[in-house]
């Protein structure tokens, strides 16, 4: 008999893995709402005092990503400094490329591109 161990972790309202999954959704509601054959893969870390987006996201379209942030950050709750965190004034850094000629190829030859046009599943994004 084979043994091995599953292991998972669960996390809760509030946690910094919630907050950023969030965040990422924000951006890529944001960005679906004014471009929708945007494409977004990209991940958000929240930290003490401090949020970064990082990933490929090409629009034909603009989006204010640190806006976008600090909003959804407020609107979450955390709004206070001494409470730990503070949309308002924390920290937003955001490195954001275009995606890779070699990802948007392969993408754009897919068959369900072809033939069903872009859609939701066309997406990663990963928070």
């Amino acid at each position: 008999m084979t043994r091995w161990t599953f292991t998972s972790e669960s996390v809760t309202e509030g946690h910094p893995d919630k907050v950023a999954d969030q965040v990422s959704d924000s951006i890529l509601d944001a960005i679906l709402e004014v471009d929708p054959a945007g494409r977004v893969a990209c991940e958000t870390m929240v930290t003490t005092g401090l949020c970064v987006v990082a990933g490929e996201i090409t629009t034909s379209e603009y989006v204010e990503i640190p806006k976008i942030v600090r909003k959804t950050i407020t609107d979450i709750g955390y709004d206070d400094a001494n409470a730990g965190f503070d949309g308002n004034t924390c920290g937003v850094i955001v490195s954001i490329d275009e995606q890779s000629a070699d990802i948007a190829q392969g993408v754009d030859a897919s068959e369900e591109v072809r033939s069903l046009g872009p859609s939701d599943d066309d997406l990663d994004l990963q928070g």
